[in-house]
């Protein structure tokens, strides 16, 4: 009866030791959870609360999560009184939207490579080739001004319509995908265009979506 008692006993004695081990392991996590987002979030509080703060008392410094002299004139000048930061950021936006539907299908014909392409490798040589070696800052301004780019919108969406590295990453999708419904798709008739926009293009959309938002 003894041996039988005791066996319960230390089997609740061990229960017991497990779950305060665990509440201590809870604790101990938790409070350094919320000390790495204090670490995290502390540099945006502080700037938020130095963009809420005086801007003449704001230079004397001495400021971390909450304004000593609240002011919004700064937000009233930025978004008010100057037409600067909405037309930036329309420019933005128009950017973001523009060259992502022209870089996109840009990139997908440049890297819709057949297999019987005569000039499958020294294209691929040629993409790689601008991924090491550029043609620097004084030449690139001059190509800008010489195709009329300055002072254009223009200049944010062409030059960076293809990147090599989108390309290569596109190419090796679509190079996973089975060859032969293209064969199939040739077999029926379907020209290049309608390969790549009608079987190729609605296969690759989990790499369509990666390079939008590289983009």
């Amino acid at each position: 009866m003894t041996a039988k008692t005791a066996a319960p006993g230390k089997q609740k004695l061990g229960l017991l030791s497990t779950k305060a081990e665990n509440a201590i392991f809870d604790t101990i996590n938790a409070i350094l959870l919320v000390l790495v987002c204090i670490i995290t979030l502390y540099p945006f509080l502080n700037t938020l609360a130095i963009s809420f703060n005086d801007s003449t008392d704001a230079v004397y410094g001495g400021i971390y999560l909450w304004p000593r002299v609240f002011s919004t004139r700064s937000y009233e000048t930025i978004l008010l009184k100057s037409s600067d930061v909405p037309h930036s950021a329309m420019i933005s936006a128009l950017r973001a939207v523009i060259g992502t539907l022209i870089s996109i299908p840009l990139s997908m014909m440049l890297a819709f490579v057949r297999k019987d392409f005569v000039l499958r490798s020294a294209v691929t040589k040629i993409v790689l080739f601008t991924m090491y070696v550029s043609g620097g800052l004084i030449p690139t301004f001059l190509t800008y001004r010489a195709y009329g780019l300055m002072n254009n919108f223009l200049v944010y969406v062409l030059p960076t319509a293809i990147s090599a590295f989108n390309v290569l990453v596109m190419r090796s999708f679509i190079q996973g995908l089975p060859y032969e419904l293209i064969e199939s798709a040739k077999i029926d008739g379907a020209s290049e265009y309608r390969i790549l926009f009608g079987i190729i293009f609605p296969l690759s959309m989990p790499v369509i979506a990666t390079i939008g938002l590289f983009v």
